[in-house]
């Protein structure tokens, strides 16, 4: 997966040199866009308690990420999106009963987003959706999904009426029960490696996309 990143900038490119299609008039309307996007995603290490009442942490690497952002517009200055991103890193448990795995961390979100265009040339955007993050650890660890939500804002910069370079920075915040088990092995909470003592993990992204509207 980590090749992919590449395949996408790729992608971006041969977008933005395309010719602009015939939609250029000032009466372009879109009614939808895609905006693949690759980032880098930095935050939290999760506040953890062994087996044996011992409290600790779980360090995660920060990591690039990519996704994909299809919004469906209400009108000129607003649309409704659907938001994934994904990003996978090393987590080290820092514990000898509990081997150090690859965490992938993925949001499946919906929202909204708000443009602000005024007679200058890049365009501010505002964003906030809601949905689930998937924790997924290698290994034996089960995956673990919780609710979260994020907020999001940036800037368009436009290369034709219907393509936009789009810079990025985007908060998660994902809710976790205080004293819960997670990252366990098979069911049964005997089987969990560690108990978490916190109540939320937090991420920031900073990305790079391409938006195209039809």
């Amino acid at each position: 997966m980590r090749t992919v990143p590449g395949v996408l900038l790729a992608a971006f490119a041969a977008i933005a040199l395309a010719p602009a299609v015939a939609q250029a008039d000032e009466g372009f309307k879109p009614r939808f866009e895609v905006t693949p996007f690759v980032g880098y995603r930095t935050g939290d290490d999760f506040d953890l308690e062994d087996a044996n009442g011992v409290e600790t942490t779980a360090d995660v690497d920060d990591a690039a990420s990519f996704g994909v952002d299809v919004g469906i517009y209400r009108d000129r200055t607003s649309f409704y999106e659907l938001l994934y991103s994904r990003k996978q890193g090393d987590l080290d448990f820092k514990l000898a009963t509990a081997p150090d795995a690859e965490l992938t961390t993925e949001y499946y979100h919906f929202g909204g987003t708000l443009l602000f265009p005024d007679e200058g040339y890049a365009v501010p955007w505002l964003s906030l959706t809601i949905g689930a993050t998937r924790l997924a650890a290698s290994g034996p660890y089960d995956s673990e999904t919780r609710f979260s939500t994020s907020l999001g804002g940036g800037l368009r910069l436009p290369v034709t009426d219907n393509v936009s370079a789009n810079l990025g920075v985007r908060g998660y915040l994902t809710l976790l029960d205080s004293d819960s088990d997670i990252f366990c092995v098979g069911n049964g909470d005997l089987n969990c490696v560690v108990r978490s003592t916190g109540s939320t993990y937090v991420e920031f992204e900073a990305s790079l996309g391409l938006s195209v509207a039809f």
